[in-house]
């Protein structure tokens, strides 16, 4: 527990006060996010607010664990390193598309299939490795078996036999990572939005990685309904120190933001996401304690297969947070009540995991 704590009190800290000098660098230099033409008029006073805050997130995460493993003396798992990859990929793919926009001065970035071939390059690196690196017990940092609360052994994708499982989970782990990452990056349009989501989301993967440690397989007093992860621990400090880093940035991101954490924070926290509900088993919880992303998602997909079916826009503008915008709803009240469905969807998911455990013990 207290790899836990320290993780998460570096990380806060770290960011807490280096988002700040960073502020003032990216002001030297003159990067500022660009503002879409066809978006809400009130957005346009936020032109030139410094973006790339998502560096600052990545660059505490991995002070912050490894900070917690020197103090702690407990070496790190290949389940936290694989998901620290996939969050610094992803991240270095978004720092790409901003660097992108600010180069050229524009709102468009890298273009389409650049972005997806630099996020499927990750994603699928992250999902070959995860099912090697086998601890004593033989438990990889991913499983074949497709996840709801635990695996789901009607759900085995090695069914298919040899590289062909393998070749189906890839897919499925690609596709998790690609909706994750996306989902975040859609949600991070107002002031403090996608952070403050994404920290609730740490949140609850704290507490599953830490109730996991506790009735893991691997413990002798374990109940008869254990967990098959392999690092349930470790992936407990990553989720603290993504948490920690939220909670600290979120400071300088809450309206009138100070900084914008740009597609280098959103495609990180996103994949961050993704690797955690997938090392843990909770692939399909994802859907319950992600439901903001979920709905802001759907949103745009609702409104695009809408438009090309009538026509007609279903919303005013999607996402749909500015569609609440254009109707006249304020900033930081639309954020606020984003905030609150995101806790009812981890509050939520977390009485399912632990409902699921009381039902079968």
């Amino acid at each position: 527990m207290r790899t836990v704590l320290v993780a998460a009190g570096t990380s806060l800290v770290f960011t807490l006060l280096a988002t700040p000098l960073f502020i003032r660098l990216l002001v030297r230099q003159g990067y500022g996010q660009f503002i879409r033409d066809d978006g809400p008029t009130t957005h346009h006073t936020k032109r030139g607010t410094p973006t790339m805050g998502g560096l600052v997130v990545i660059l505490a995460v991995l002070v912050g664990y490894t900070l917690a493993h020197l103090v702690t003396l407990r070496p790190p798992s290949w389940s936290a390193l694989l998901v620290l990859f996939l969050m610094t990929g992803l991240g270095l793919v978004g720092f790409a598309d901003d660097a992108t926009k600010i180069r050229n001065q524009r709102s468009l970035g890298l273009r389409p299939w650049q972005k997806l071939l630099g996020q499927s390059l990750v994603a699928v690196t992250f999902a070959v490795l995860a099912l090697q690196l086998p601890n004593r017990q033989g438990r990889t940092p991913a499983s074949t078996e497709i996840s709801f609360i635990r695996d789901i052994p009607a759900l085995d994708l090695a069914v298919a036999g040899g590289v062909v499982g393998t070749v189906l989970f890839v897919v499925w782990a690609y596709l998790m990572i690609a909706a994750t990452s996306n989902g975040v990056n859609l949600t991070d349009g107002l002031d403090g939005l996608a952070t403050g989501a994404s920290l609730f989301v740490f949140g609850a993967y704290t507490l599953i990685g830490v109730w996991q440690s506790g009735q893991s397989c691997g413990l002798a007093e374990a109940a008869s309904r254990c967990y098959e992860v392999r690092d349930p621990r470790d992936l407990a400090v990553v989720a603290a120190a993504l948490m920690g880093a939220c909670f600290g940035f979120l400071w300088w991101n809450a309206s009138p933001a100070k900084i914008f954490m740009g597609d280098t924070g959103s495609l990180a926290l996103g994949g961050a996401v993704a690797g955690l509900a997938i090392t843990t088993r909770t692939e399909l919880l994802l859907v319950i304690l992600g439901g903001l992303f979920v709905i802001i998602t759907a949103s745009v997909i609702i409104q695009v297969a809408g438009f090309k079916m009538t026509g007609k826009r279903v919303f005013r503008m999607a996402p749909l947070q500015h569609h609440f915008e254009l109707k006249g709803w304020n900033e930081v009240t639309i954020v606020i009540r984003f905030w609150i469905i995101a806790g009812l969807c981890v509050g939520t998911g977390l009485g399912v995991f632990y409902a699921e455990w009381v039902a079968g013990s």
